[in-house]
């Protein structure tokens, strides 16, 4: 059986990537449909009971920034092993709210740990296995902070500074320069069917 595709949606916090998973996933549904293979849809952190309870902890408490990362990297351990690399294995279509570049992004770039250190648990826990595509939802930072103003109570990365998020979104970009064979970046400015339409296309490609 043919490994299955594994997709992820990346972008700092407002860009907008969770209003389109859900469409998303119908329209690669929908373009499976008959052909056997399912679309498990899972995040991160978080994927696995244990990936959850980590969430929880990781979004709410503070913490020494290398525990931070070990532990988004413990978590994501437990993901692979137990949903993604499974999952693959059956022929199945993993979709993915964000994976290894929002480390990078926010561990690395955001809070400015040593990207060697992340390159180093990358390669332990994953391997040489990345994405087959990465949909990054790239907006300004100001776009960004007023659409999280509107939204829930934020946790305390959707609280850091407007540097911060800065800082995050340079390292997201700089990563889909680094690998344009497997990045789109999504221009998230415009409006949901503009998005949708150009999404619509990169599902017919797949």
């Amino acid at each position: 059986m043919a490994r299955g595709k594994f997709i992820t949606f990346e972008g700092i916090d407002g860009a907008g990537k969770t209003t389109h998973l859900g469409w998303f996933q119908a329209q690669v549904e929908a373009h499976l449909a008959g052909r056997g293979p399912q679309v498990v849809m899972t995040r991160e952190p978080g994927g696995t009971a244990l990936g959850e309870a980590l969430r929880e902890i990781l979004l709410r408490e503070p913490m020494h920034l290398e525990t931070e990362a070990l532990l988004m990297f413990a978590a994501r351990r437990e993901h692979l092993a137990r949903v993604i690399e499974p999952a693959l294995a059956r022929g199945d279509w993993v979709i993915s709210d964000r994976f290894t570049d929002a480390t990078f992004a926010y561990q690395g770039g955001g809070r400015g740990l040593a990207l060697d250190k992340l390159e180093t648990l990358e390669r332990w826990v994953q391997g040489d296995l990345q994405p087959d595509l990465t949909l990054l939802f790239d907006v300004p930072t100001e776009t960004a902070s007023a659409r999280r103003g509107a939204a829930r109570a934020p946790d305390k990365f959707e609280s850091e500074s407007a540097a911060f998020f800065v800082r995050t979104r340079d390292e997201y970009l700089r990563r889909a320069k680094a690998s344009p064979q497997r990045f789109a970046v999504v221009d998230a400015t415009r409006t949901i069917p503009e998005i949708q339409a150009e999404l619509a296309k990169i599902v017919a490609s797949l």
